[in-house]
């Protein structure tokens, strides 16, 4: 075998190549490959990246053609900061950067180095997500931002930039499903609003706390009226259970929402 090249099998019986390297004593796997020869080029590559500080994230591809790229991040972050993670991950000095390809990068605050340096990121068609404990999560329900939420409306970027993940740049504009702020002559309120043919308003409360559990009642009232639609519902953080349970019983809901249930020709949207 050519240096750094080893010979493995799969399950099915076929032989593959397994690339190595040692650096600075640590053992670094830098992938597989069909061929021996691919693997040798491979692992010649890696020892090239890790000596020649001229290659960079912006000027890789002029000589790198068999290293995978994710592992071309892993080595350059290796030898530029004398931090091996194995994901994707470029260290500066107040952030970190995920590469999700060449073209797609994503800023993290340092906080979130220890995750992502073991939660590996996917993106499936925009959404990005982390697989944890055999669930997925979206990536940004870290920032407190619900699966239903839409950008521009219930969240958005300071800076207008939807890469960047720090948490200076994430403003969370309404944080409860069903309900969004509104601000009329100085005054603010919080509208709870129920989807049912179109949007219903439930009404408007001074906290947005208590707009989430009128929204919760009106889901509850649209259940025990017979309706079968699955409406998400908030966890309310704010007031502990007998609080949640008092202001539930005395909250006011649109008198419109039960006549809206009297009339027997109702049909779900």
């Amino acid at each position: 075998m050519k240096p750094g090249v080893y010979q493995a099998t799969r399950k099915n019986g076929t032989t593959y190549y397994r690339g190595n390297i040692t650096y600075n004593g640590k053992h670094i796997s830098i992938g597989s490959f069909n061929t021996e020869a691919q693997c040798n080029r491979a692992y010649k590559e890696a020892w090239k990246i890790l000596k020649d500080k001229k290659i960079t994230l912006l000027s890789y591809q002029n000589s790198i053609k068999e290293l995978p790229f994710e592992k071309c991040v892993t080595l350059i972050n290796y030898r530029d900061n004398n931090i091996y993670i194995k994901n994707p991950v470029y260290l500066h000095r107040n952030y970190f950067v995920y590469y999700l390809d060449p073209s797609t990068v994503l800023k993290f605050d340092n906080d979130d180095l220890f995750y992502y340096s073991t939660h590996k990121i996917q993106n499936r068609g925009g959404h990005m997500f982390v697989s944890d404990y055999g669930m997925q999560y979206n990536i940004l329900s870290r920032y407190g931002i619900k699966p239903y939420s839409v950008k521009d409306r219930d969240y958005k970027f300071a800076n207008g930039d939807d890469t960047d993940l720090r948490y200076s740049n994430i403003i969370l504009v309404n944080k409860y499903h069903g309900v969004s702020k509104e601000e009329k002559k100085g005054k603010v309120k919080y509208v709870a609003k129920i989807h049912l043919n179109g949007d219903f308003i439930v009404g408007r409360y001074s906290s947005e706390a208590k707009a989430a559990i009128a929204y919760n009642k009106a889901v509850d009232l649209c259940k025990s009226r017979g309706m079968t639609r699955k409406f998400p519902t908030n966890f309310v953080s704010e007031y502990s259970p007998r609080e949640y349970a008092d202001i539930y019983t005395e909250i006011k809901i649109s008198s419109h929402l039960y006549k809206f249930f009297r009339n027997k020709n109702f049909r779900e949207a």
